[in-house]
């Protein structure tokens, strides 16, 4: 294989139901022992500010979207 073309490896080379697995094994962990970070309603507001400003920034539009994200998958989904 040439260097330039590189396989997964590790982690990223798993099969996805398995690296879910995984990572749901971790993130329960990380609330078990206290240190997962949950987001206040006011860091979640703050959070969603600076990224919409960063977006403008950038020339980027906002992403508008339900609480799930849905409508924002849907317009990428059908190029709007």
């Amino acid at each position: 294989m040439p260097p330039s073309e590189k396989r997964p490896r590790g982690f990223a080379a798993m099969d996805p139901q398995k690296q879910r697995a995984i990572s749901s094994r971790g993130g329960r962990a990380a609330h078990q022992s206290g240190n997962a970070h949950e987001f206040t309603s006011d860091e979640a507001r703050a959070a969603g500010a600076l990224s919409h400003a960063r977006r403008r920034e950038q020339g980027q539009r906002p992403a508008s979207s339900g609480a799930d994200g849905t409508l924002e998958r849907q317009e990428r989904t059908q190029g709007h």
